[in-house]
């Protein structure tokens, strides 16, 4: 038995004044590297497909970058998982973004050698740097209150739309200065990529103390004195729910985000168009964010799940009847798409916390974003091959019409 007022190793239990000015601090840090981290994601979902296209020749292969970034994002969620079960969030999400560093550097030296292999491995690494900024919102959920997770996961997510939004609209003076550098155009924002991820490590290891995962855990073991145990009970129902929300939705964001801009430059639209579009789906998909977290918890999880469904169906539906030479209908159906990604992710994030507790919540999270991941990746490779047999009409309305799979999915939870 624990002596009142102690955790398991003896360290003091903090009352509910420190716990919150924890939780502040950590939501700070986790502000700025998503800011950071944001920036770098930008590189490969604006830029990724048409450098495929330019190195390997093809359109039915330029799904291939979101494929490999994601596969390997979902290798680095799962050893981020692990690692910050046993270390703690700070090593963990710190080097995860060092890695998507090194991947980002690995694309540009592939780009200025035109050497196909080292890019697709590049890649790969690169994709951790985007799994570690999904794994990051769990941070600001750790010392959360229950009624306030919706609300602390919009807070880390709202915090990547600066850099994130930023990103693609950078890509004309980023490509310049590649070229200016020797390098050609389309490396510029994996340079930005690599800066900014490693930056992001670099804060979260130096200011992310105390780590709140660690300290979540040790609040919960004074709380349940009784378990002396290290094996980790398993985790609720709602963790499945939360699980299938973000995997559908990630398929059809992934699949119409990833060919928009090949679609668009096959029909005469510049980077600097392309980079607009592309900056209003991020913006979508994070700026919300803040509103979202709160209609979360307020409204519930599953009703803002089905909401998800309704507003990618209406995405993928925008986009199939966009005249190619339409900006507007092309802004409107990702601005839809980012904000469908938006509520799922969210809404999803919250139903996997309610359901585990901090001795196994590290695990679940990163088991569940290995799912995602791979999600994105079967995502991304198919909608080139679909691209290319059909067009992106089809494309765009096959993925809306796989976002309504939710509605059953939700129904059967809620009954």
């Amino acid at each position: 038995m624990v002596a009142s007022g102690e955790s398991e190793v003896g360290t003091p239990v903090i009352d509910d004044t420190e716990r919150r000015r924890v939780q502040r601090r950590t939501l700070t840090v986790v502000v700025a590297s998503q800011i950071l981290g944001g920036a770098g994601l930008a590189a490969g979902i604006t830029v990724g497909a048409l450098l495929a296209k330019d190195m390997l020749g093809t359109d039915g292969l330029a799904g291939v970058p979101t494929a490999l970034f994601t596969l390997g994002s979902a290798l680095a969620a799962f050893l981020v998982g692990r690692i910050t079960a046993g270390r703690g969030r700070r090593t963990g999400l710190a080097l995860g973004f060092g890695a998507g560093g090194v991947g980002a550097i690995g694309v540009v030296v592939a780009a200025a050698t035109d050497s196909v292999p080292l890019l697709l491995v590049s890649l790969f690494v690169y994709g951790a740097g985007t799994a570690t900024n999904l794994q990051a919102r769990y941070a600001g959920t750790d010392l959360a209150p229950a009624a306030g997770r919706g609300t602390a996961v919009s807070v880390a997510m709202v915090a990547t739309t600066l850099g994130a939004v930023a990103g693609p609209n950078l890509v004309e003076p980023l490509g310049e200065w590649a070229v200016q550098l020797g390098l050609p155009a389309l490396s510029g924002p994996f340079l930005l990529a690599a800066a900014a991820y490693l930056a992001a490590g670099t804060v979260l290891f130096a200011l992310l103390r105390p780590d709140p995962y660690l300290l979540a855990r040790r609040l919960e073991s004074a709380e349940y004195t009784a378990v002396a145990t290290d094996a980790a009970p398993p985790p609720g129902v709602g963790a499945y729910v939360g699980a299938a929300v973000m995997v559908l939705t990630q398929i059809a964001m992934v699949a119409i985000m990833t060919m928009t801009p090949v679609h668009m430059r096959a029909h005469g639209h510049g980077l600097g168009e392309i980079g607009l579009v592309i900056g209003v789906h991020v913006g979508a998909m994070y700026l919300p964010s803040l509103v979202t977290g709160v209609l979360v918890d307020k409204v519930g999880r599953l009703p803002m799940a089905a909401a998800a469904g309704v507003t990618l169906l209406l995405a993928g539906v925008t986009a199939a009847v966009a005249p190619a030479d339409s900006l507007t209908l092309l802004i409107v159906a990702l601005a839809l798409l980012g904000l469908g990604w938006n509520f799922g992710l969210i809404s999803g994030t919250a139903l996997v916390v309610d359901a585990t507790v901090p001795l196994n919540r590290p695990r679940t999270q990163g088991s569940i974003d290995v799912l995602i991941a791979l999600a994105g990746a079967g995502g991304g490779a198919l909608s080139g091959v679909v691209m290319s047999a059909t067009d992106y009409a089809t494309l765009a309305l096959g993925g809306g019409v796989l976002a309504l799979l939710l509605v059953p999915v939700l129904f059967r939870a809620r009954r």
